[in-house]
């Protein structure tokens, strides 16, 4: 069974940062893009970072200059490091995999909650 698990949520304070993974496992060929998105109370899902198998980036506007991704091809992995976060930041974070033959994965995701 192929899978998606994240970890890293967690409460911080304003200011502060927090590092997400999520590690694929499982029969996996290959992966192709991966990405982050959220879902704050009350809203739609929406886009964080988005990283192509071969290391380029796109960000939310609403993220740009603190949040990073990246990926760790030999582990199946993607990181999210999170800076300078903020109350509109918190959300549940959902991880998500373009996995060759299997097509769009989705984790189960993991709760962010930025507050005092």
């Amino acid at each position: 069974q192929v899978q998606l698990v994240e970890s890293g949520g967690g409460l911080v304070q304003p200011g502060g940062s927090l590092r997400l993974s999520c590690a694929a496992s499982g029969s996996i060929f290959s992966i192709n893009a991966m990405a982050w998105y959220r879902q704050a109370p009350g809203k739609q899902r929406e886009l964080v970072a988005h990283i192509t198998s071969g290391g380029s980036t796109n960000y939310a506007d609403s993220v740009k200059g603190r949040f990073t991704i990246s990926r760790d091809n030999a582990k199946n992995t993607v990181y999210l490091q999170m800076n300078s976060l903020k109350p509109e930041d918190t959300a549940v974070y959902y991880c998500n995999a373009d996995l060759t033959f299997r097509g769009d994965l989705w984790g189960k995701g993991t709760l962010v909650t930025v507050s005092s």
